[in-house]
Parts: structure tokens; C-alpha cells; sequence
């Protein structure tokens, strides 16, 4: 009795092992693809004969036919952008939109009978970053771009990173200051990066750094400019004055001359 048992309890748990196997071998992996705005993507896994793929919770999007024929227009989405090709065998989707990322799954239908999963995802080519001068005299400057799906923002001195930032706000302009040293002006770079592309800005000429001490801004003065604003206002008050006295002076002689020759 005991050994039947054992014998059933052995049944069992091979049973068990063999279902989630096969439920394990259901589950295809799932690799990982990017594509780029605008551009064309090919999922790598042929269907020759005949097949279908999936996107997402819409189901069958495209199908394949036995005899080369094919039927990719099954959903609106991507009427005229889907495609598939009878020779190599793969299908390709054009036009890429952000949106267009998601899981496509490719369910070969001939004697392989595979299924194979693509997580797409779909980004924009990043613009050059800009680099701007916030501050002449501390020689700071910040970099900013657009941001968007996995956009890092980092500023090299070399190739060592100084900082880095990056938000999950795809709405906002990512920005960076840093002050930098004028006289290594070149050794700086800025560059956003996302896993499709990068761009990189530079520190601009017009960043020159100043000895604040040397700097007069508004009414700040330095002792020497005073000193010389005080004997600009004693000259000039002289030559006033000194105006003043000569245009008496002339005053009083023309009216001697004509007390002198006024007749009685």
C-alpha cells in the first residue's frame, strides 16, 4: 500500500513538472528592438510560407498566406505601413510612430510552428543641445534641449562626467548649468543622449571670465574711478568759475568805455 503511494505521489509531480513546462514553453521570449521616428523596422524573424503578427491587445494585424500572398492591412493603424516580404520573409513596419511601441509577436505557422516577441520601442532623434552664457563674470553656462523618452543631459570635462540629469516629465526642456574654466574652455562638452542618438554642444567663445575686483557695475565704483570723478568736478567747477568772473569782467569794461565817451 505504501509503495503505490509513493508510486501515484510520483505520477503526480511528473505531471505537475511536464504542465508547467509547457506552459513555461508557451510564454515566448521577449526581445528587446528599437526603432526611430519616422524611419522603417524590420522584425527579425522570417515567415516563408505562412504566419501572422500581433500587436498588443489588437491581435492579428497582419497575416501570411500559403502561396506568397499576404494580407497586411488589417488594421487601420497601419493601413500602408506594414509590410511583408515574400522573398526574405520579414515583416516591416514604416513610418514609425512613438505610439507604434508596444509588443509584436510573429507566430510562424510553418512546420517550425515558433512564436517570437518583440518589445518595440520608438524614439525621437534628439536636436543638438544649446549651450548658452548665463553669467560672463563666473564664466557659467547651461545646456538645454527638448526632452524625450530616455533623454540624459550630461556635461564631460574629458572624458570624466561632471553631472547629468534626466526627467520622466517628456513635456519640460532639460537643463544643465555648470561653471567652467576659461582657460579650458575646449576640454568641456555637453551631450544628450537617448539609446537611438546623441548630440553634443560646446562651451561658446563669449564665455570670458573677470576679476569681479576689476568690474564696475551701476553705481559701484572702485576707489580710483572715485578720486578721478572728484577732480573731474573740482576742474570743471574752476573753469565755470572761472567763466563767470571773465564775463564780468567784460561786463565792467564796456560800461567804463561808454561812461567815458557819453557826452553832456
Amino acid at each position: 500500500m505504501l509503495f503505490s503511494q509513493r508510486k501515484k505521489m510520483k505520477v503526480t509531480l511528473l505531471y505537475l513538472f511536464v504542465l508547467c513546462s509547457a506552459q513555461h514553453s508557451a510564454q515566448p521570449e521577449t526581445w528587446q528592438v528599437k526603432g526611430i521616428a519616422g524611419k522603417s523596422l524590420s522584425f527579425p524573424e522570417r515567415v516563408l510560407k505562412s504566419g501572422n503578427l500581433l500587436y498588443g491587445d489588437l491581435g492579428k494585424v497582419a497575416h501570411v498566406y500559403p502561396g506568397k500572398q499576404s494580407n497586411t492591412n488589417l488594421v487601420k493603424r497601419f493601413k500602408n505601413r506594414l509590410h511583408w516580404n515574400n522573398v526574405t520573409g520579414f515583416f516591416t513596419l514604416s513610418d514609425l510612430q512613438i505610439d507604434d511601441s508596444g509588443i509584436y509577436t510573429v507566430a510562424n505557422a510553418d512546420e517550425e510552428k515558433m512564436t517570437h516577441a518583440f518589445q518595440l520601442t520608438v524614439y525621437y532623434v534628439l536636436s543638438k543641445p544649446q549651450v548658452t552664457v548665463h553669467d560672463n563674470i563666473s564664466c557659467t553656462v547651461v545646456c538645454s534641449v527638448e526632452n524625450g523618452r530616455e533623454v540624459t543631459l550630461s556635461w564631460y570635462r574629458g572624458e570624466e562626467r561632471l553631472n547629468q540629469t534626466s526627467s520622466p516629465d517628456l513635456n519640460i526642456t532639460l537643463s544643465l548649468p555648470l561653471k567652467v574654466d576659461e582657460q579650458n574652455r575646449e576640454s568641456y562638452r555637453c551631450e544628450a543622449a537617448n539609446p537611438v542618438s546623441k548630440g553634443t554642444g560646446v562651451v561658446p567663445h563669449s564665455c570670458i571670465e573677470s576679476d569681479p575686483s576689476k568690474v564696475t557695475d551701476g553705481d559701484e565704483r572702485t576707489p580710483g574711478s572715485l578720486l578721478i570723478a572728484v577732480i573731474c568736478v573740482l576742474v570743471a567747477s574752476g573753469l565755470v568759475g572761472l567763466a563767470i568772473c571773465l564775463k564780468k569782467r567784460n561786463r565792467h569794461s564796456h560800461a567804463g568805455g561808454a561812461k567815458r565817451y557819453t557826452r553832456t
